[in-house]
């Protein structure tokens, strides 16, 4: 039973913006009133739920969650709470709550670490000394932490069904033979020519299943963030004559671009069609090969929502992630990474409205943190990230218990064979360090 809370613009509650636009207190529009609802309603059934990403296709056999016990589900939103923190308490040290920047504040709270998923698995990478990581975030996110742990910790997953629509786009499947394709356009793949380079280098963007980490470790690839792709694609780009970008196009396009790749050289690879949809003539020409992936929560920002925030608010400053459609990031002040944003508004010395193209937990988050400044989501529509919604008070609680009486839950473990190459990908990564400031275009 969810308590009807008045919403603020201090309030950094989702939820609670969520149940008063429901119950009527507010005006406000939510792309589906189901996300009042708890997860635990959607968790038998395919599909990533309500929210930015409730249209996507999820692959067959993606996880599924088991039943919630009735306790979790029912308990209010004070009794979770006090829950999480016996739990916590009780356990100590022995495990360690890492939550990322988009999820709900109910369970940001209760983190000992909030940030990106780049920053969150060297926070896991960091406590050796805890026996559980419990990583509030999607699937992907953990099986990185769990590469990046010690084989004696346990990665647990709260919710099973958090997974990551972008990281679906992009299969183990598709990508080898994506990759055949262009072995069959350009030759051996692991033949050097004058300059030393390959013919084509691969990066994956961290969200990216274990799997295709893997690809990339053994393929001479590496993976990026986004605060670090422009240093990668510098990095590939020494090494190979083309590079591979996958599963993100956004983010691979705003960043060759501001690099100077002019877009006729970015073809796009359609999984779905022969030479990913391009002809040989262009991928021979390319210099970037976009994958043909997207992230649901940032293809909702449009340059519409950018010309509004402009003839509302004078002087307003427009900052919106690089995995936004290419026009929207043309449009905007800065582009730049979650922690980027974070920055740039704690930065900011005198009174400034900020209109920020992000997921809107983060966002009211920083509205609520930073009440010198007035801080608004481009998008008017309330609409989470569906899967990373998925982590709700009543799982998180769940697992803590469930570790208390001494079993380990939705254990999240990613197999010797592509833990090895990944870790190698992760570690080249690790090395890319972008130069101070990084991350505006």
């Amino acid at each position: 039973m969810t308590t009807i809370i008045p919403v603020t613009r201090l309030d950094p509650s989702v939820d609670h913006h969520l149940q008063a636009i429901v119950s009527g207190a507010s005006t406000d529009a939510t792309c589906s009133t189901d996300l009042a609802a708890g997860p635990w309603d959607f968790d038998a059934r395919p599909g990533y739920g309500p929210g930015s990403s409730m249209g996507d296709v999820i692959p067959t056999g993606a996880p599924r969650q088991g039943e919630l016990p009735a306790e979790y589900r029912e308990a209010s939103e004070a009794e979770l709470d006090a829950r999480i923190r016996a739990a916590k308490h009780t356990l100590g040290d022995r495990v360690v709550v890492l939550g990322h920047f988009y999820q709900r504040e109910e369970v940001v709270q209760h983190a000992d670490y909030v940030g990106d998923s780049f920053q969150l698995a060297t926070a896991a990478k960091s406590r050796a000394d805890a026996e559980a990581i419990v990583f509030c975030g999607v699937h992907f996110m953990a099986e990185t932490a769990d590469l990046l742990s010690t084989p004696e910790q346990a990665v647990i997953l709260p919710n099973l069904a958090a997974g990551c629509s972008m990281a679906d786009m992009a299969d183990i499947d598709q990508v080898e033979d994506c990759w055949e394709q262009l072995g069959e356009i350009y030759g051996d793949m692991d033949a050097v020519d004058a300059d030393g380079r390959v013919p084509v280098i691969p990066v994956t963007y961290m969200n990216s299943s274990a799997a295709i980490k893997g690809f990339v470790g053994r393929h001479g690839g590496i993976v990026c963030t986004s605060s670090n792709a422009k240093t990668v694609l510098e990095w590939a780009f020494e090494r190979g004559r083309r590079v591979l970008f996958f599963p993100d196009q956004h983010l691979g396009r705003n960043t060759a671009k501001a690099m100077g790749v002019p877009l006729e050289r970015m073809p796009m690879w359609n999984p779905r069609k022969a030479l990913g949809g391009s002809t040989a003539s262009e991928l021979e020409d390319a210099q970037v090969i976009l994958w043909h992936g997207f992230c649901s929560v940032h293809r909702r920002f449009t340059v519409a929502q950018i010309e509004q925030a402009r003839a509302e608010h004078a002087g307003v400053r427009v900052i919106v992630h690089p995995e936004c459609p290419m026009e929207v990031v043309d449009a905007a002040d800065e582009a730049g990474s979650t922690d980027y944003i974070r920055k740039a508004i704690e930065a900011a010395t005198e009174p400034t409205t900020f209109a920020i193209g992000t997921e809107i937990n983060l966002v009211r988050r920083l509205a609520a943190q930073f009440p010198q400044h007035e801080i608004f989501c481009l998008d008017p529509v309330v609409c989470p990230c569906s899967t990373m919604y998925r982590i709700h008070p009543g799982y998180l609680a769940w697992v803590l218990e469930e570790l208390v009486a001494g079993r380990t839950p939705n254990r999240i473990t990613v197999s010797d064979d592509v833990a090895a190459p990944a870790r190698v990908a992760l570690e080249r990564m690790l090395a890319a360090k972008p130069p101070v400031g990084a991350g505006t275009r």
